[in-house]
């Protein structure tokens, strides 16, 4: 196997060929997912005043202990009419600004109101309760940096700080071509010798799952025109993935059709148990990846090849994929290819175990619906342990 590229080689050739796409100002509201192109800085001091971070009552902190009257009540966005004179205590809710003259917020529970007044039994600290303004972020100051795909607490903190829209990079535009004469969607009747389309459903679930855009195609009969006409199609897009028809057999069209469509093969196989057959290539700034057709093999050359690719023209700082570490449950067979092994995961003694399903073969789809990870067993001889420290990718 020594000709065929490891999958870290594999990977490489394909980020070298991968621009991030262009940039465009997304609405707050409709960033999440997004990747940013150009890092995002605060539109406002946040907070925008000194606020109170308890309810109780601002006063002086230099006169506590004390019993002082209370002459306002300050709610949330409504300020005090006046500042805090000498010897006075206004109540005053949380996110409340806290009034010109008042240095100190002293928490409800720790006084005794009544009739008025408010007593302070203790000392108080100057500063204490307050949020300084521009404690958190001042003007100007960077909230989220260019790289970063746009979650709940990214997009909270764009929002406190006052920033109205994003510039991101463009979802990449992919379209999907699953090829098979004998392919049928869910729910037709099935003639002799048909099956059912899973690789269209799993492969445009993984593509939506990174934040790409998917056009798929209605099954592609294995002749010479419908390929090309797939071809065709797919070449207008950022991303051509197609799935099937890249081995050797005689209605394997794909990839001599490509060829004929202008598309520069970087590799066909790669060292990997499922999906050595995988085939990359470019024409433009059109990436072409032609996955195989058994499904595990087609599910795990996305996961690892397209998905990075589509993460890296998002703009993502790190598109490789995220293997995390575990302990092999039991004993597994190594072989002359790395091998992506289907598995359930269980946290033992605060450890992850990885569980290697029985039923490995490339074409067993209902199996993996049970795994929700896929453990990397490296290339070799012999057996690899149980307890053998190991990577694996979460599904």
């Amino acid at each position: 196997m020594s000709e065929l590229l490891t999958i870290e080689q594999a990977l490489e050739l394909v980020l070298e060929h991968v621009a991030a796409l262009e940039a465009e100002d997304v609405p707050l509201d409709e960033a999440a997912g997004r990747v940013l192109a150009e890092g995002a800085a605060a539109g406002v001091d946040l907070p925008s005043f000194p606020a109170s971070a308890m309810d109780g009552f601002a006063l002086r902190s230099a006169e506590a202990p004390a019993t002082l009257p209370i002459v306002a009540r300050i709610a949330a966005g409504r300020p005090a009419e006046r500042p805090l004179e000498p010897g006075e205590a206004m109540a005053i809710a949380t996110g409340g600004v806290v009034p010109d003259g008042a240095d100190a917020v002293v928490p409800i529970e720790d006084v005794e109101e009544g009739d008025g007044v408010v007593v302070v039994p203790g000392a108080v600290r100057e500063g204490a309760n307050v949020r300084v303004r521009g404690g958190d972020l001042a003007t100007g100051d960077p909230v989220v940096g260019a790289g970063v795909r746009l979650g709940p607490v990214h997009l909270g903190a764009l929002a406190a700080a006052g920033v109205p829209s994003v510039r991101c990079h463009r979802r990449p535009a992919v379209v999907l071509a699953v090829t098979g004469t004998e392919l049928r969607s869910a729910g037709e009747p099935l003639a002799r010798g048909e099956i059912y389309d899973a690789n269209g459903v799993i492969l445009a679930t993984q593509i939506r799952s990174t934040g790409a855009t998917v056009d798929r195609l209605p099954p592609v009969r294995d002749d010479a025109a419908a390929t090309r006409e797939a071809i065709e199609r797919g070449l207008e897009a950022d991303v051509l993935v197609t799935s099937g028809g890249v081995s050797v057999g005689v209605y394997d069209l794909v990839r001599a059709t490509e060829a004929e469509l202008g598309v520069e093969e970087v590799f066909w196989r790669v060292a990997v148990r499922p999906g050595k057959p995988i085939a990359f290539g470019v024409r433009g700034r059109t990436l072409v990846f032609g996955l195989p057709g058994n499904p595990v093999s087609s599910l795990v050359g996305f996961e690892l090849f397209v998905r990075p690719a589509l993460l890296a023209l998002q703009g993502l700082a790190e598109p490789r994929p995220l293997f995390r570490p575990g302990r092999l449950a039991r004993p597994v067979k190594m072989v002359d290819r790395d091998s992506l092994l289907r598995s359930r995961t269980a946290v033992e003694k605060g450890e992850t175990a990885v569980f290697p399903l029985t039923g490995q073969e490339s074409h067993m789809i209902a199996q993996a619906a049970m795994a929700d990870a896929l453990v990397l067993v490296p290339r070799g001889e012999g057996e690899l342990a149980a307890g053998s420290a190991v990577s694996y990718l979460s599904l």
